[in-house]
């Protein structure tokens, strides 16, 4: 399994950027696909964004396209999500999430191991 840590989150203002980070202890992070999910109040975890373990590709929710940009660095065993244009309706509490040799399904059911989430709050 893998450990992981976000950090990053905090209240900003509509327009504003944010940078969210993950790291990750425990096994090889490399051989993980990586996610980032968000949770608004009384909705269900949504996907936001993954990136492929095998070549780094990666893949985005239609509501965050052209505005979140996933990234990794494997020898910092860190994920991050890079949120610009932050909208209110951005405010959730994000996870990161990890799954071995995952194709980068926006299924959250596929990751085995979760973070403990951060706070976004985007206050227009």
């Amino acid at each position: 399994q893998v450990q992981l840590v976000e950090s990053g989150g905090g209240l900003v203002q509509a327009g504003d950027s944010l940078r969210l980070s993950c790291a990750a202890s425990g096994r090889t992070f490399s051989n993980f696909t990586m996610g980032w999910f968000r949770q608004a109040p009384g909705k269900e975890r949504e996907f936001v964004a993954g990136i492929r373990w095998s070549d780094d590709s990666t893949n985005y929710a239609d509501s965050v396209k052209g505005r979140f940009t996933i990234s990794r660095d494997n020898a910092k065993r860190t994920v991050y999500l890079q949120m610009n244009s932050l909208k209110p309706e951005d405010t959730a509490v994000y996870y990161c999430a990890a799954d071995q040799w995952g194709v980068g399904t926006p299924w959250f059911g596929a990751y085995e191991n979760w973070g403990q989430g951060t706070q976004v709050t985007v206050s227009s």
